[in-house]
């Protein structure tokens, strides 16, 4: 279980991602100064209350793959112009949003 200060700084990052860009779980986790919780901020994004209009969906794991069981998701990132390799991953390559660029709009 994830403690309040963990999601909370989860929750911040995540506001930030701006459209169109997506990061993963790992680098937020890294962000966070939790660098081996990769899978504690997919659960804390899990069991994220849905009336918080979280970008969640600029989330994706480090090979890029979505959420599997939200179709959703793709179409959100689809919607965003977010570009997808032939294996239906995120082109990670194109549209990362770095750590570096990230720390620069948190602070």
């Amino acid at each position: 279980m994830a403690s309040k200060a963990f999601i909370d700084s989860v929750y911040s990052v995540i506001k930030r991602i701006p459209k169109g860009k997506v990061t993963t779980y790992g680098q937020i986790a890294y962000m966070i100064q939790h660098p081996k919780n990769a899978r504690l901020v997919g659960n804390v994004l899990k069991h994220t209350d849905r009336t918080l209009n979280l970008p969640c969906h600029r989330v994706v794991n480090s090979a890029g793959r979505t959420v599997p069981g939200w179709p959703e998701q793709i179409t959100l990132l689809q919607q965003e112009q977010v570009p997808f390799k032939k294996n239906g991953c995120v082109d990670l390559k194109q549209i990362f949003l770095a750590r570096l660029e990230m720390l620069l709009k948190l602070y």
